[in-house]
């Protein structure tokens, strides 16, 4: 088993659909996150294909390409209509439901955006994130260091920045079919000016990225 059921576990286990029933039209993330996740997807998505946006929100942070479709997924429909990339979106809890209302191979690519942290069932939502991939296409999940801690599950909370770099590659692996995952890790940073006042840090990036190979 991938994960044991009490590292399935979160801290409030109220229901879901409550705690994001209400839009929250803000960044989980600093700029400097957003801008190497737009780099990051600059590089590697490409015109005119179909992306799938899994746990998004009212942004999705995509370069300025062209897409042939862009689907999105979340828990809170006011925070998707609000989404300008978006082409179609739906709601659903994917600690409830993982199976995705959408065919066979029918993404380019997959993205997923500081959001596995709350997933229950991973394996199976990778399942589907493997299912819906053409074969060749790419997944990209992004996260830092931020969370809503109580809705995160016991595994992601009780782990290193690090563990959760190998947790997140361990639900790839989970699934045949995926190619080694690729991990990407870029510290944060803060501006020149504030740095000169002796303050570090900003949001670490990390992202894992695996193909659909077979």
């Amino acid at each position: 088993m991938l994960l044991q059921p009490p590292q399935r576990t979160k801290l409030d286990e109220s229901d879901d659909n409550q705690f994001y029933s209400f839009p929250r039209f803000v960044n989980h993330v600093d700029d400097s996150f957003i801008q190497k996740l737009t780099d990051l997807y600059q590089e590697r998505l490409q015109p005119h294909t179909r992306i799938f946006d899994l746990m998004s929100s009212w942004v999705s942070h995509l370069p300025d390409m062209e897409f042939e479709h862009v689907e999105g997924h979340g828990m809170n429909e006011e925070e998707l209509a609000r989404n300008p990339r978006l082409n179609h979106y739906f709601v659903q809890n994917l600690n409830q439901k993982q199976l995705l209302p959408l065919p066979d191979q029918s993404f380019d690519a997959v993205l997923n955006t500081v959001s596995v942290q709350y997933l229950q069932l991973p394996e199976a939502v990778f399942a589907e994130i493997y299912r819906i991939l053409k074969p060749g296409g790419i997944a990209i999940v992004s996260f830092s260091n931020r969370m809503f801690y109580q809705k995160a599950i016991q595994a992601w909370r009780d782990s290193s920045e690090a563990e959760r770099v190998e947790l997140v590659k361990s639900y790839f692996k989970a699934i045949p079919g995926f190619s080694q995952p690729e991990v990407i890790v870029r510290p944060g940073s803060v501006p020149s000016f504030l740095q000169m006042f002796g303050m570090s840090g900003g949001d670490p990036f990390y992202a894992v990225i695996a193909q659909r190979v077979a």
